[in-house]
């Protein structure tokens, strides 16, 4: 599930993914790599072993979340 947060001024969504290991949770970024490369909206994410870390927001209009971080969501959860 997504959550949206607001911290220094910024709103974001974020949602962490858990997966068995390393080269799942790699894989999976992977191809949210090439969801975000072909929707030209790009997270801001971490991976520490199993998780990652995903936030959305819109830079271009004052890192806030818009209907693009809206899109990625819905189209990263279907993966």
């Amino acid at each position: 599930m997504w959550n949206e947060h607001t911290a220094d001024g910024k709103t974001y969504l974020e949602r962490v993914f858990e997966f068995s290991n390393f080269v799942e949770a790699w894989g999976f970024m992977s191809k949210v790599a090439i969801l975000a490369e072909k929707q030209n909206h790009h997270p801001e994410w971490s991976n520490v072993y199993n998780k990652v870390t995903i936030r959305l927001s819109t830079h271009d209009a004052g890192d806030v979340v818009t209907d693009y971080d809206r899109a990625l969501a819905a189209a990263i959860d279907e993966l």
